[in-house]
């Protein structure tokens, strides 16, 4: 295998040549800057004024949730609790079997109402860390 410079001898006498100086600089090199992606969905600028998390799809909460988080207005736990997939099933207060099977992504859901049965549900079980999780998810959705 034989092995081959990468300059040769005329290229660097090209670069060295008075005359081409001026074709060698960088300075007349220029970058074009393109303008950022349109966002789909942004927080508010009036933080009193956030989505309708009674009817917003699960791709839309999380969008929002991530620009929460970002921005340090709820912390990693409450993003990830809010980021999981819904289950197929959940339990309401009172014991009912709620069918979440056919939420998807495009699909509007009332997730204030959800959370704040799942709030219940976590309550009367006893778990201090599931609590203390969906009360930062409630209170982020109360807003």
């Amino acid at each position: 295998m034989e092995i081959f410079s990468l300059r040769s001898s005329q290229s660097l006498l090209f670069k060295n040549n008075p005359n081409n100086a001026k074709n060698s600089k960088t300075v007349d090199i220029h970058i074009e800057i393109k303008a950022p992606a349109p966002v789909s969905f942004q927080i508010e600028d009036n933080p009193d004024e956030g989505p309708d998390f009674t009817a917003v799809s699960p791709g839309e909460l999380r969008t929002y949730a991530r620009q929460s988080f970002d921005s340090g207005v709820i912390d990693q736990n409450t993003y990830a609790a809010i980021s999981e997939p819904l289950p197929m099933h959940a339990i309401d207060p009172l014991g009912n079997i709620i069918d979440l099977s056919g939420v998807t992504d495009g699909t509007s859901f009332n997730f204030l109402d959800y959370y704040r049965n799942q709030l219940q549900v976590a309550m009367s079980i006893g778990n201090s860390n599931d609590v203390q999780t969906l009360k930062s998810i409630v209170n982020f959705l109360d807003g």
